[in-house]
């Protein structure tokens, strides 16, 4: 997703933010969205009372195909959860920078974390990880799980599982970080559960 004034400059939220008091106040959709692919961004109506010629871009396609912004909305800020889940280690993921962005009172802050420092639209900042969706949504058995988000033909494995992953991961040589399996195969997943 990416939205810029007609000189070509990749959009700021940084600098937006500063000027808006809410998220919503760019993107009015949301708190009525109920599904993944609606087009929350900025209308262009929006953007003209500071800018002469606006374009806004077609948002990316999303890997997650079932969303709804309405019901999350109405949960209020979610950042104390999923800080506490970090806190606590039971998030399914190493956390990294993303603790530190957990204590805003803003609501989207909470899983578009880092908007408030973003130059430029990457889709790494702009939506959550999928270790902030399992806080809540715990019942992980892929692959029978991942339809309930996922588009049943969208490609999720991750990129080191190349077409000799199977044998590669056997290998006495080869080490494991058991922290990155559990997004997917969760945290009671064990190596002898497969083999």
């Amino acid at each position: 997703m990416q939205a810029a004034p007609a000189s070509g400059r990749p959009f700021s939220h940084k600098l937006h933010l500063k000027l808006k008091p809410t998220c919503v106040s760019c993107h009015q959709t949301v708190p009525t969205s109920t599904k993944a692919e609606d087009n929350n961004l900025p209308k262009p109506e929006v953007c003209l009372p500071c800018h002469q010629t606006v374009e806004i871009k077609q948002p990316a396609s999303l890997a997650v195909s079932k969303f709804n912004h309405q019901l999350h909305g109405k949960m209020g800020n979610l950042a104390p959860l999923f800080a506490s889940a970090m806190d606590k280690k039971t998030y399914l993921s190493k956390p990294g920078d993303a603790r530190r962005h957990l204590d805003s009172k803003n609501a989207c802050a909470a899983c578009h974390r880092g908007m408030e420092e973003s130059e430029s639209l990457i889709a790494k900042v702009a939506f959550p990880a999928m270790a902030d969706c399992l806080v809540c949504h715990t019942k992980i058995d892929p692959p029978f799980s991942c339809e309930k988000c996922h588009d049943a033909k969208a490609d999720l494995r991750p990129s080191n599982h190349l077409a000799d992953f199977l044998d590669s991961h056997n290998r006495k040589n080869h080490t494991w970080d058991k922290d990155t399996c559990a997004v997917c195969h969760g945290v009671r997943f064990t190596c002898l559960g497969c083999h």
